[in-house]
């Protein structure tokens, strides 16, 4: 138990403690800060009291405005940084509590903070490791003799991962103003023929969310030295939300030859909060039988999968509907996208971002994108209300949440939101 209430249903209990950036009005600077209840307490305040014998060096990292430095530390930072949060928020500890001067400094409401990018990202790659999704992709656009092609089995597509334009990328609560682009005639629903008009310049007609999830990397590799499998978890700080935004006719026009770029470039949006890897791993387990076995490389024992729930409400004119509701459900775990990336000599950075791919359940209700949900535009999704959509419309917004259930608390991710702007006019 924390001295700071935390309600049952609250993200963030004592044993989840996710960082972030935040800054508030009277103090702009962006600063390191942890979520309890519905306080943030800010460790640049308190770094003071981290003395155990790794931390006691480095107090200087909480005083970063982004938490590269800290992860680059590694797992005996962060277990040591996680037992001192925990031992300092306990309802039984004086030190925090009783210090009246020291806690009015160190605590904030999260509702007065405005939250930042939780790291520097260097880079960003973002896998394709959800099974159902590529076999829904592949149904749609391959039909059903080939759904998925060999390869996805075994690493070329299920970990063929692609890199993503930084400097669009924002943490939850900033809006995205819809894409204008050259796009083909391309009518809903769908299709592999590229129509024989031209293209023209104009909004994207089939904007589409994507649930995610994606986690930062800690320590790096040198050039040259892959990571191991073996020690891949080392290397994983901790866990956010993603919505990868698409504009699927951009995306459908220029796949062929380009693959992803202005389709997807425009817009990703993250959960501020990173929520470590020591208070997911209670709900760590195994996941599916992989057959074909991977190569020997990306083999690997390691419960690494995890129980997770997530949702997506889509709030569009005062209604909001909640299509997807599943347990996290990945074939490829995080270990093997971590060491696939680094197994030609590929150097990660403390900071980089690596990303699931779009995540769907088996059933349709757990469908994690509109393309899967409406099957291409085919079909209307019912929001309640006499409204339907089949894509994203100017003024809906997207809340993306996940939490593990535990005995009486919840270790969860705050909110993954974004709100759809008009296109801007052309320059």
């Amino acid at each position: 138990m924390s001295f700071i209430p935390v309600a049952e249903d609250c993200d963030f209990p004592i044993h989840n403690l996710p960082y972030g950036v935040f800054c508030t009005a009277d103090n702009p600077r962006p600063r390191i800060g942890v979520a309890i209840g519905d306080q943030i307490l800010d460790l640049s305040v308190i770094k003071h009291l981290f003395t155990g014998p790794v931390l006691c060096e480095h107090q200087d990292v909480f005083d970063q405005p982004a938490l590269n430095s800290f992860m680059g530390l590694g797992q005996a930072a962060w277990k040591e940084a996680r037992a001192s949060l925990q031992d300092l928020l306990s309802a039984g500890r004086a030190r925090l509590r009783d210090d009246a001067e020291l806690r009015k400094r160190a605590f904030t409401p999260q509702v007065s903070a405005t939250m930042h990018l939780p790291a520097t990202i260097g880079d960003y790659t973002d896998f394709y490791s959800s099974r159902q999704h590529a076999t829904n992709v592949g149904l749609m656009f391959r039909g059903k003799e080939s759904p998925l092609l060999p390869n996805w089995y075994v690493l070329g597509q299920g970990l063929g991962g692609f890199r993503v334009r930084l400097s669009t990328l924002t943490p939850a609560c900033r809006p995205h103003w819809r894409p204008s682009v050259f796009r083909g005639g391309l009518t809903q629903p769908l299709s592999l023929v590229l129509p024989a008009r031209p293209p023209v310049y104009g909004p994207c007609k089939l904007l589409d969310l994507e649930l995610e999830m994606a986690f930062f990397v800690g320590p790096g590799n040198r050039l040259g030295e892959p990571i191991p499998i073996s020690r891949a978890h080392e290397h994983i700080f901790g866990m956010v939300l993603m919505n990868d935004w698409s504009a699927r006719d951009i995306q459908k026009w220029e796949y062929v030859p380009l693959g992803p770029f202005l389709g997807k470039s425009f817009g990703t949006t993250i959960s501020p909060w990173v929520v470590p890897m020591d208070a997911l791993l209670p709900f760590a387990v195994r996941g599916p039988e992989q057959d074909p076995q991977p190569l020997p490389y990306l083999r690997h024992d390691r419960p690494y999968a995890f129980d997770i729930n997530l949702s997506v409400a889509l709030k569009a004119a005062g209604c909001a509907q909640r299509p997807p509701l599943c347990p996290q459900h990945m074939y490829w775990t995080m270990l093997q996208q971590l060491t696939h990336h680094s197994v030609n000599g590929c150097n990660l950075r403390p900071g980089d971002l690596l990303a699931s791919g779009t995540i769907s359940g088996p059933e349709p209700e757990s469908f994690g994108s509109m393309l899967e949900l409406s099957w291409r535009g085919t079909k209307a999704i019912e929001l309640g209300n006499g409204q339907t959509r089949k894509f994203l419309l100017d003024g809906d917004e997207v809340i993306i949440t996940g939490h593990c259930q535990g005995d009486g608390y919840r270790v969860g991710f705050g909110q993954c939101t974004g709100k759809v702007l008009p296109a801007l006019p052309p320059a």
